[in-house]
């Protein structure tokens, strides 16, 4: 049965947009592999990082779908807890960005197969903490509670947030093959980077509590 579009899916669009575009775990994992293996195990990496998000987003969907369908509390509870737990993320993200970043630099000297490539990525996606609350917190908000199945909603919505992960994702990873030279003797971007992304993920927090009220 085909699923319509949920009635708030272009704010959806603008959100996922923006979230994926701040340079999180997954991000940085590409811009790293890309650094140090070129653009071709970045691409490899963050296709397994899209079906690792989408992996996820499956596993939101069918224990949550049925639990918001139901309670108007749980609805709630999940934006406000989602909300906190994304000021958390990012002020972590700000206080930790420089360890993080030097980490993602030091991934040694061989190059890893595209399998091994993709493996990884799935690993970063399917754990990726900013994805688990966007997918449990943030995207509830945007479904049509009287509308249809929200279980079918929440595997729409998740599917769309792989695609366009892997699309901006591999854009990062492509960016950072090509002058990897200069990333790689400036590490101080990937701090910024990494900072910048931790400031995105307070302010989108704290849009989510607001939305609440």
């Amino acid at each position: 049965m085909m699923v319509s579009l949920p009635t708030r899916y272009p704010e959806y669009l603008v959100a996922a947009i923006v979230i994926i575009l701040a340079p999180g775990p997954s991000v940085l994992f590409a811009i790293a592999r890309a650094i140090s293996w070129g653009r071709v195990a970045a691409v490899f990496t963050v296709a397994g990082n899209a079906l690792g998000m989408f992996t996820l987003s499956v596993l939101v969907a069918f224990g949550l779908g049925p639990i918001l369908q139901r309670s108007e509390v749980a609805f709630i509870s999940v934006q406000v807890l989602g909300g906190l737990y994304l000021i958390y993320l990012g002020l972590d993200a700000i206080r930790h960005s420089k360890i993080q970043a030097q980490d993602m630099l030091n991934q040694g000297e061989i190059r890893p197969s595209n399998l091994s490539s993709i493996r990884d990525g799935f690993w970063v996606g399917a754990l990726n903490p900013k994805g688990l609350v966007f997918f449990a917190a943030i995207l509830p908000q945007f479904l049509d509670r009287d509308g249809s199945n929200l279980t079918a909603q929440l595997l729409l919505m998740g599917a769309t947030f792989a695609i366009l992960a892997f699309i901006g994702d591999g854009t990062w990873g492509l960016l950072a093959g090509t002058v990897r030279n200069a990333m790689a003797n400036s590490p101080s971007r990937l701090v910024l980077m990494r900072r910048i992304g931790g400031v995105v993920m307070i302010l989108l927090g704290v849009f989510t509590l607001l939305a609440v009220v």
